[in-house]
């Protein structure tokens, strides 16, 4: 990884330009780097740039666009990368229908941390469809994608059964899970002591896919954001996938409102600036992260 220069880019019909101040360091760049989209980018020329989140200053908007947004709003959104086009960018063009006001009171740095996995965290959770009142269970309740689907199941009127190592359990009890279970390879027993019957729905965070099937009820979802699934009990397995929820800012102008009102925490765990960002992919691919890393492009973040 290595910083470059690539020529200006101007918003045109459809599209605003911000000035960013803060993208986020999350999982799928370090795939990215380490080669696991090749395929996918061979007809791509390079630089090829990480990076799905980003927060900062609209500073251009294309003639002709239709958007409630003005020159100097502080926004977020979510960036679908391709090639040059990525996050970790200091000016990024994107379309106007992707782009939202940051929450109220939040820094550009806790903003940039929502768009990508809070898009995914609702994404899995449209996809299982529960009612209120319903039990989801959580793999990886501690990390971003797990924290958020704690928080915005809750806030959909779910039971909540996350895993948590004991270091993590009071984290994750402060996030609102209703119950909190051992993380382990018999993590779908451990879940079953509590819903014997097996929960409605589950959210697989850590990717245990296997091993966690098996706490899903006869007839009940299953979301993975690995795309794993099984063939098993007519349990229903989604692949969840972000992408899909481009140009969605209805859904993130609602996890914004969800911020203000506190329902959803935005969670930073420590901020680079950008020549370090291979630091940072070392440090998330270290593990034991909470919160959010993110990469700093000015100084008033």
């Amino acid at each position: 990884m290595r910083v470059v220069d690539l020529p200006e880019t101007h918003a045109c019909a459809g599209e605003v330009r911000i000035r960013v101040h803060a993208s986020t360091v999350n999982p799928t760049d370090t795939y990215l780097r380490k080669g696991a989209r090749a395929a996918a980018l061979r007809d791509v020329p390079p630089p090829y740039v990480p990076g799905m989140d980003v927060a900062g200053i609209v500073d251009e908007i294309g003639e002709g666009t239709t958007t409630e947004l003005a020159a100097g709003d502080a926004v977020m959104a979510m960036v679908v990368n391709q090639g040059s086009h990525g996050g970790y960018r200091e000016s990024i063009v994107l379309p106007a229908d992707a782009v939202v006001r940051v929450p109220a009171g939040a820094t550009s740095i806790e903003a940039a941390t929502l768009p990508m996995n809070g898009l995914t965290a609702r994404q899995s959770l449209d996809q299982l469809g529960l009612r209120p009142g319903q039990t989801l269970a959580v793999t990886g309740a501690a990390g971003c994608y797990g924290g958020y689907v704690v928080q915005l199941a809750k806030a959909d009127g779910l039971h909540v059964i996350a895993d948590a190592s004991s270091a993590d359990e009071a984290l994750v009890r402060s996030l609102g899970a209703d119950s909190v279970v051992p993380r382990g390879d018999d993590i779908a027993a451990q879940i079953r002591k509590l819903a014997p019957e097996g929960v409605d729905g589950l959210a697989d965070g850590s990717f245990q896919s296997e091993r966690a099937v098996g706490a899903v009820r006869d007839g009940g979802g299953f979301a993975s954001v690995r795309g794993w699934s099984g063939d098993e009990r007519a349990i229903t397995f989604h692949k969840t996938s972000v992408r899909d929820y481009d140009h969605r800012a209805d859904l993130l102008a609602r996890l914004r409102r969800q911020v203000e009102d506190g329902l959803v925490t935005l969670r930073v765990a420590a901020t680079f600036r950008p020549e370090q960002a291979a630091e940072a992919h070392r440090r998330l691919e270290a593990k034991g992260v909470r919160g959010r890393l993110v990469l700093i492009w000015t100084r008033d973040s």
